[in-house]
């Protein structure tokens, strides 16, 4: 058996990889009469196929997202720009125990197919209805299969993530 590799090599190699910053949202219905909006930062998001269009999003195991996504197929993910550094962080935060007050003074509508807030602003707009769940360590990866997908703003370059703290491309 090979050598365990050292969690904080590992951490500070993987930090070296930039990564861009989305949005991962749902909404719950079953908290309360009119449900919750829940939203996660994620930087492990990734294309996966053209056709069929599928993309792939990595949440903690255990974490409010997981649980909601196992419940809930359609989910919605808005790429981040340069812009919106401020929801990245606000929506990074751990432990918190509602949403909705993150929510209230975000720029948002409900996508078509999801019910998921949807950013005013994002770079791009995807809408997803979850196909597979693989657990893969501490994460969970979700594959979902992309229902729309939109462009909606041009302005403003990318919000990125690299070496633990969120940057635009200059």
């Amino acid at each position: 058996m090979g050598q365990t590799v050292d969690i904080d090599d590992f951490r500070a190699a993987m930090a070296r990889l930039a990564a861009g910053v989305v949005l991962i949202t749902a909404h719950d219905t079953e908290d309360g009469p009119r449900g919750e909006d829940v939203g996660m930062t994620a930087t492990a998001f990734m294309s996966v196929s053209l056709e069929p269009p599928l993309v792939l999003v990595s949440v903690r195991a255990g974490s409010r997202m997981d649980e909601l996504l196992e419940r809930r197929p359609r989910w919605a993910v808005s790429v981040l720009g340069e812009s919106q550094r401020h929801i990245a962080g606000r929506f990074a935060l751990r432990g918190r125990i509602s949403d909705r007050l993150l929510f209230e003074d975000v720029d948002y509508h409900r996508g078509e197919e999801s019910g998921a807030p949807v950013l005013g602003g994002a770079l791009a707009v995807l809408e997803c209805e979850t196909e597979q769940r693989v657990t893969a360590g501490d994460h969970t990866l979700v594959i979902g299969r992309v229902l729309t997908a939109r462009t909606p703003s041009a302005d403003g370059g990318p919000l990125t993530y690299f070496r633990g703290r969120y940057r635009h491309l200059t």
